[in-house]
């Protein structure tokens, strides 16, 4: 039996998506998801929420979920993380901390804190440091400044400040992207973690939202509040791959109306096997594209809600979303009836394969 139950294998020909089979998780966060992060060793997921805790659930191949740990912390939770080797989840968030679990332990409702900041942690990402013989916890503040965390000691093994605060960060093998305010990209070549090996502005005019590294860790993509994603190599020698595109823009209705709503680019995921990605925005929708290819795979309905994070499953055979408000229309807009739900989209067929090569340049 396919996964979730679906047999039907989407056509390349038809790219509108069809999410009339996606499963929601079982007992979703109260609040807003701020982050969501699949194990790179198991089929658990774990979910960051406004409600000020971190949950991890087990996914069936059926789309079943079941809550298996939760943890707290003292205020909204902004990121989440796994280590390597999926035993640990740590969380980090607006009580200016980051809190870690260690599942190999059995303990299923607490955590200790590894790290702190004088301003809310946005960010927070484990890392391998060559020649350390440990992984490291990396976290990314507003308070402009990310700092390197050894698990066994109480006090950061390096800090590093940045221009602005730390909007979004993301790693692949040695290379890690810190994305922050005034629109400043800061690239770190982990074989010297201590220095930017180099800043960029961000190829795109308005605020970054998110930024996600290629899953070769040649370059990243970056998301922007206006409505445009950016692929961007970190090598000079790479530049004239270097794009961007309009993407999560509606057209207004009405006769002789040409204006465009623009909604913001909140998440961005790379498929663990294809190396495509998808987007995901304030306009309730997501997007499968071909980067090499530029090229959209499919474009999906609606699904009832700003869309604040994504992932791909380690098998790359699950596609989870959140959906719930995102801030973009200010406070007056966040009402209790606004959904909070993570959705489990079974990636089939070709949705995410490549667009073939055609001869030509390759």
């Amino acid at each position: 039996m396919s996964l979730f139950g679906q047999a039907a294998a989407s056509s390349s020909a038809n790219t509108t998506g069809d999410i009339s089979k996606d499963v929601a998780l079982t007992a979703p966060p109260e609040d807003g998801i701020s982050d969501l992060k699949f194990s790179p060793q198991s089929e658990h997921l774990a979910v960051a929420s406004w409600d000020k805790k971190v949950r991890i659930y087990e996914i069936n191949a059926q789309g079943g979920s079941e809550g298996k740990a939760l943890f707290e912390h003292e205020q909204p939770v902004l990121s989440c993380c796994w280590s390597k080797d999926g035993t640990k989840v740590v969380g980090a968030g607006a009580d200016k901390a980051a809190r870690m679990m260690d599942l190999s332990s059995g303990n299923t409702t607490t955590a200790q804190q590894v790290a702190a900041h004088d301003a809310p942690i946005r960010c927070a990402r484990f890392v391998d440091i060559p020649q350390q013989n440990t992984q490291m916890l990396v976290t990314g503040s507003w308070d402009k400044t990310i700092k390197y965390w050894d698990l066994r000691q109480a006090t950061p093994v390096a800090s590093v400040s940045c221009q602005e605060r730390v909007y979004s960060m993301d790693v692949v093998n040695t290379l890690l992207v810190v994305a922050t305010a005034d629109r400043y990209i800061n690239i770190i070549n982990l074989n010297d973690p201590a220095k930017f090996y180099k800043t960029i502005q961000s190829p795109l005019k308005w605020q970054t939202r998110v930024v996600t590294c290629f899953n070769d860790g040649s370059g990243f993509a970056v998301g922007s509040v206006e409505g445009r994603c950016a692929i961007q190599y970190v090598e000079e020698k790479d530049s004239s791959a270097n794009f961007s595109f309009k993407c999560h823009r509606a057209q207004q209705t009405g006769v002789g109306n040409t204006n465009t709503n623009v909604f913001s680019v909140n998440a961005i995921s790379f498929h663990p096997q294809h190396g495509t990605f998808s987007t995901a925005g304030s306009d309730g929708t997501f997007h499968f594209w071909d980067k090499d290819a530029k090229h959209r795979l499919k474009g999906y309905p609606e699904v009832g809600g700003p869309i604040t994070a994504t992932d791909f499953s380690r098998q790359g055979n699950i596609f989870a979303y959140s959906v719930s408000y995102d801030w973009s229309k200010g406070y007056s807009t966040n009402t209790p009836q606004l959904a909070n739900k993570v959705m489990l989209h079974a990636v089939t067929g070709d949705e995410c394969k490549p667009r073939p090569k055609t001869g030509g340049r390759k």
